[in-house]
């Protein structure tokens, strides 16, 4: 493990402006029935709305809000049922200024219409591979997370076959920053996500982890999503994902040692209360080397 400063980079999140020289807590809104940690919690628009004002509070910069689950083995979901889910709760919390709102979606559509409702990141697991999903990124001109995945979450666990796993991801990657570029999404909204439990068991999620600074290579902001993920409960023998708690925070804080910029979490207060220890401790060590 390597650590590594955030980079100084801002990115355009409609009129707000997201400071990635300090480390930002996506928090994770799921408004869907068959999550894996917190299906049917939410989606009930006022609960999902009032979780979301819970998370402001408690120190997320960004809500990810999504109406389809990715988790392995997930069933797909219809365009107008997942548009049913999602629009709602971004035209209440759009109200909000305080608040960037992301969208984890891999359907244009979606985004299309979340953005005109006030979104402002398409947060995409698929990495703009679902028909016309390029094009709409370059209208959109908005900032997009291209995250690493083989397959659907029906077929990935069974392409989880790697010589190399932190090279062969950074080269996937490579070549979906490579198409959206050539399509005309600007370098500046490109945000990479190494996809940790999306295709790789618990030997490559641990590699990928150990070694994230190696994707600063690329070039391009880091985020960083393994809440609450199966690969942390094998380690830290937590069958129930709502007692991954610890295991997360501390992955999540690993992260952002080694550079990651944003971190994708369900347990906002926890991982909050873990950054502001870590920033203390990091100024403390420049006072004591100027």
């Amino acid at each position: 493990m390597q650590f590594v400063s955030l980079p100084k980079k801002q990115i355009f999140c409609g009129k707000r402006i997201l400071d990635l020289s300090i480390p930002h807590i996506m928090g994770i809104l799921n408004v869907t029935p068959d999550s894996f940690s917190d299906g049917g919690q939410f989606t009930q628009t006022d609960r999902a709305i009032k979780k979301a004002l819970q998370m402001m509070a408690q120190g997320a910069t960004i809500i990810d809000i999504g109406g389809e689950s990715t988790r392995p083995g997930a069933s797909s979901v219809q365009i107008d049922e997942e548009l049913n889910r999602v629009i709602p709760v971004v035209k209440a919390l759009s109200s909000h200024e305080d608040v960037i709102l992301s969208i984890d979606t891999s359907e244009p559509e979606v985004i299309k219409q979340a953005v005109e409702a006030g979104a402002h990141i398409w947060n995409d697991v698929r990495a703009l591979t679902r028909p016309y999903a390029l094009q709409m990124a370059a209208k959109l001109d908005i900032p997009v997370v291209l995250m690493h995945m083989r397959g659907e979450p029906t077929t990935m666990n069974q392409l989880a076959h790697y010589d190399d796993v932190v090279n062969e991801v950074m080269d996937e990657l490579k070549s979906r920053i490579k198409d959206a570029k050539d399509m005309g999404v600007r370098d500046e909204n490109i945000i990479i996500d190494p996809g940790f439990g999306f295709a790789k068991d618990l030997n490559h999620n641990m590699l990928l982890l150990n070694q994230l600074y190696h994707l600063h290579e690329l070039g391009y902001p880091i985020l960083s999503g393994l809440s609450r993920k199966r690969f942390i409960g094998a380690v830290t023998e937590c069958d129930s994902a709502d007692e991954r708690t610890i295991g997360s925070v501390v992955g999540h804080l690993f992260s952002i040692q080694q550079g990651a910029s944003i971190v994708r979490v369900h347990d906002v207060e926890e991982t909050s209360q873990a950054i502001k220890m870590w920033n203390r401790l990091q100024d403390a060590a420049a006072c004591r080397n100027p």
